[in-house]
């Protein structure tokens, strides 16, 4: 199977999105990191495709997995057999959160239906 085009929109600091990356380089998968503190546009466009504020937020091809840690992003790559199982350790742990909250996402409320 190809590699699918994945996206990621995760803070560029937090034991959530660490995670996440910690999975893409595990299994070596190539992404795009969108960062949802320093750039309005990326956060904006997250909560439009997600219709919630939470990250990490990963889409892959039309697929979008949100508000999900690393262990999750793993297991989907897993069932969907986008990856095979391997032993190989991260660097950080999967499913943590984030040891600090102190900048809050912009509130830009949901896109009208």
């Amino acid at each position: 199977m190809d590699q699918p085009k994945i996206i990621a929109y995760m803070k560029p600091v937090c034991g959530w999105s660490n995670g996440v990356r910690a999975i893409f380089a595990k299994y070596n998968l190539e992404y795009e990191d969108r960062d949802i503190i320093n750039n309005e546009d990326n956060y904006r466009e997250m909560v439009q495709k997600t219709r919630q504020p939470y990250q990490p937020c990963v889409q892959i091809d039309d697929i979008i997995l949100a508000d999900v840690s690393g262990d999750e992003v793993e297991e989907y790559l897993l069932e969907e057999g986008i990856v095979a199982a391997n032993e190989a350790e991260t660097d950080v742990p999967t499913d943590q959160a984030c040891e600090s909250h102190d900048t809050a996402p912009v509130n830009i409320g949901f896109p009208s239906r």
